[in-house]
């Protein structure tokens, strides 16, 4: 995978595993990211190396754009739909059944797929200028894929008003205070100073110990392999609406 293109890095330092992934376009979240995202957290968790992991995105704008403008667009039948959504999928249910902890670090503005993936996170770290926003139901889809996610983790009264005010940024203090971030710092170098704190701690405590507390953090997700699927099904039908395409169209000529 190109630079150009996007890339998902893994690196492995004192027991800690760091992934980054990378899009020049906002990090946004174009199929081939998503699936080498979800088989390196896939692949990190079978790594006995790595005793927690460190999920973030590089440098110092958006922390994720979401889904790919480009490659939604582009969509013009249901597999090809679904199959793009399924991408969001795999990352969440990799995240979800990787037998390690998951710290998400959160830099910057971060957008649909993203606010999944801060989600998924089991402690995610933010930088107050962090604002979340979940976009899709004014693209005309819905955050079905991500849904079951974001919902998770700061309930239905919550979701519900990302999910249909649609348009509106929501800011970071918004998202600690109803749980989607656990911690929000004023610089970068708080932030980084925060996780290298944490992930030091949590990289000397047992394996074990740490694979059953996320098995009973994560309870009640057995059924997301399906879940996610169908809410996949949902969005890949939705996306080859005309009021999706004309809106990304609107959108990408601004």
């Amino acid at each position: 995978m190109s630079e150009q293109n996007g890339a998902v890095n893994l690196t492995i330092n004192n027991n800690i595993g760091t992934i980054e992934f990378y899009h020049p376009k906002g990090n946004s979240l174009p199929g081939a990211i998503l699936r080498k995202l979800a088989q390196t957290i896939t692949e990190a968790g079978e790594n006995d190396d790595i005793r927690v992991l460190v999920i973030q995105s590089r440098g110092d704008g958006a922390f994720c754009a979401g889904a790919s403008f480009d490659e939604l667009i582009a969509i013009d039948d249901y597999d090809t739909g679904k199959e793009f959504f399924m991408g969001f999928a795999l990352v969440l249910n990799a995240m979800r059944t990787c037998p390690k902890l998951i710290i998400v670090r959160v830099h910057g503005k971060t957008v649909g797929g993203g606010v999944g993936i801060a989600a998924a996170g089991d402690y995610t770290f933010a930088e107050e200028k962090a604002d979340i926003k979940l976009s899709e139901l004014a693209l005309g889809i819905g955050p079905f894929v991500v849904g079951p996610a974001v919902e998770r983790k700061v309930g239905k009264s919550a979701f519900s008003a990302l999910s249909i005010d649609a348009t509106n940024w929501y800011d970071a203090e918004w998202a600690l205070e109803n749980g989607l971030f656990n911690k929000i710092f004023g610089s970068t170098y708080d932030l980084d100073q925060a996780i290298r704190a944490l992930a030091s701690e949590l990289a000397k405590s047992s394996p074990e110990a740490m694979k059953n507390l996320k098995a009973v953090l994560w309870k009640g997700t057995e059924d997301w392999d399906l879940l996610l699927e169908q809410r996949a099904e949902i969005s890949g039908r939705l996306v080859l609406s005309d009021f999706t395409k004309n809106f990304i169209k609107k959108f990408k000529n601004k």
